[in-house]
């Protein structure tokens, strides 16, 4: 049987931009895979906010993202990425983010540079380590893939916000010869930017589509012309989650039934209701 991070090692491998829309639980997972998806990623900015309620500032914990992890991996088959944030501590600390991470289902896990507590990389009042650090972090968590951990590493940098764009590559150029599997240069401002980025670091590369973010939104094409391999959307799922749901209520605050709702058929169907009656029919004792 294939394992995730071998389907995902074969999808890097073909030619073609692989979009990857994020998730931030079980059933936003689902419906990425069921969309017909190949790979998914675990935001951590969706799952503080769904999870919480609370910014992307680094106030939920490891435990509770590789709670959320689980649960997601549970609900498909695919590849998911996960949201490792900067490793929630020392190198030792990055280690066991990454084993656990392994354990929970996760393909690849994202890791960063930024000081912790991090911030989302799209919002003000951003840090990064210094080089030694961001490298020292990679490091880790190379050495804990290379030990057994069957996952991915993704290595993030934030440094074009406070560094400089030199900076920036120049990071991720080290995090693949230390051995990062894909590169992800967070919030270039411009398209020559991200042109410049493809051009001077090999190997695969991940842009961030955020709706009115810092980096230009771009299609698909020309994400792949340019040299990406991978086009995450990490929060429109959860944006378009809370704008229906902000129309649901008002709706029912002004005293009427919210007008794009699905069948109750289809919402049980969503959730998982017909796999569970094949199961009690496959069990019961009834003749």
């Amino acid at each position: 049987m294939t394992t995730p991070v071998e389907t995902l090692r074969a999808l890097l491998n073909r030619p073609g931009l692989l979009a990857m829309p994020g998730c931030h639980d079980a059933i936003s997972a689902r419906l990425i895979e069921r969309a017909g998806f190949p790979i998914g990623f675990m935001s951590g900015f969706a799952v503080s906010g769904a999870r919480l309620a609370m910014p992307d500032t680094g106030l939920i914990s490891y435990g509770e993202m590789v709670d959320q992890g689980r649960n997601i991996c549970e609900a498909v088959s695919i590849p998911m990425f996960g949201d490792g944030d900067t490793g929630f501590g020392n190198p030792l600390n990055v280690r066991r983010t990454v084993r656990g991470y392994a354990r929970a289902g996760f393909a690849c896990i994202m890791l960063e540079d930024q000081v912790s507590p991090k911030r989302c990389g799209h919002t003000r009042g951003k840090a990064v380590v210094s080089r030694d650090e961001a490298l020292t972090r990679i490091q880790a968590a190379v050495d804990e893939r290379n030990e057994g951990q069957d996952i991915l590493i993704m290595a993030r940098t934030d440094a074009r916000a406070t560094e400089g764009l030199d900076e920036a590559i120049e990071r991720c150029r080290l995090f693949r010869e230390i051995g990062a599997d894909i590169t992800f240069l967070e919030a270039p401002e411009s398209e020559q930017e991200m042109i410049r980025y493809c051009d001077e670091v090999e190997g695969p590369k991940m842009a961030n589509m955020i709706e009115h973010g810092k980096t230009p939104v771009l299609p698909a094409k020309r994400l792949e012309e340019i040299g990406y391999k991978i086009a995450v959307y990490p929060l429109t799922l959860l944006n378009v989650s809370i704008l229906a749901m902000r129309e649901a209520l008002q709706a029912i605050q002004g005293g009427d039934a919210p007008e794009r709702v699905l069948d109750f058929a289809e919402l049980t169907r969503a959730v998982g209701f017909p796999e569970y009656y094949e199961g009690e029919k496959r069990y019961s004792c009834e003749k």
